[in-house]
């Protein structure tokens, strides 16, 4: 299905973030509609902390390797990797010419001039891709400002994002308040403990578990040798070896066009 379809359903997309090949290739497996990218998780497993603007290579590399999955891919650029607007706008065209479905793009706070720059750049170079704006007035500011965060989602929409992402924000009444503020799709961040169907009531048309997915996997390798160690039982569900092994090979075979 098309990526910019899948925003318009009766229940909110929910979108899992994936870090390398055998994680996307594993929520493929696992029947999600699209994958995204988590940049945390590619920083991470680089060695990079996220944010620093360090993985641009990386985070292309991935791409490159998971686009040919046969469901849509959308990839988190940070915030432009500290490259200028009309060089993010490059980076979005490359990445629409692999074939990625999206892009998400964070503004750190920055002056909304820059960001609205931004989007303008992506959606001149790179007229097809599903443009998600991200603004972090709920997520890096200790004080959110839901008024900060309506005229900026208003703003970038307006500069011709597909869709406005806030993330941080779970306030029924901010998640709405947003939601009535823009005529684009509102992507919010799963927060443990919501309900899919109480955010699809709410107008929300795509749920990310954004790097809820690495963290969680980092912390089940480190729990599994803590049991090692100490002599007891590990996870009996546990993918075995031929189950990666499987997990490549048919990623892989999808990416070739044999089984896409």
């Amino acid at each position: 299905m098309d990526f910019h379809a899948l925003h318009e359903g009766a229940e909110p997309l929910l979108l899992p973030n994936a870090w390398d090949f055998a994680s996307a290739a594993a929520l493929v497996e696992a029947g999600f509609a699209a994958i995204g990218t988590t940049s945390l998780g590619v920083a991470a497993v680089h060695g990079v902390p996220d944010g620093s603007g360090g993985t641009k290579d990386e985070t292309l590399d991935l791409a490159k390797k998971i686009v040919g999955l046969p469901v849509p891919i959308t990839v988190d650029v940070e915030a432009g990797f500290g490259l200028s607007p009309a060089e993010i706008g490059d980076v979005a065209a490359e990445l629409a010419e692999l074939g990625v479905a999206g892009i998400n793009i964070e503004d750190e706070l920055c002056a909304p001039e820059l960001h609205e720059q931004r989007i303008a750049a992506i959606r001149d170079r790179a007229p097809g891709l599903f443009l998600n704006a991200r603004t972090d007035t709920h997520w890096l500011d200790p004080r959110p400002s839901l008024p900060d965060a309506l005229e900026r989602a208003r703003r970038y929409a307006g500069a011709g994002a597909s869709g406005v992402f806030v993330p941080g924000i779970s306030a029924e009444d901010d998640v709405r308040a947003v939601v009535d503020a823009v005529d684009v799709p509102v992507n919010v961040l799963y927060k443990p403990g919501q309900s899919i169907e109480e955010l699809a009531a709410l107008g929300v048309a795509r749920i990310s578990t954004g790097s809820l997915l690495y963290r969680a996997a980092l912390h089940a390798a480190v729990t599994t040798a803590r049991e090692v160690r100490a002599g007891g039982a590990t996870a009996a569900d546990v993918p075995g070896y031929q189950a990666v092994q499987d997990y490549i090979i048919g990623g892989r075979r999808r990416g070739s066009g044999g089984l896409k």
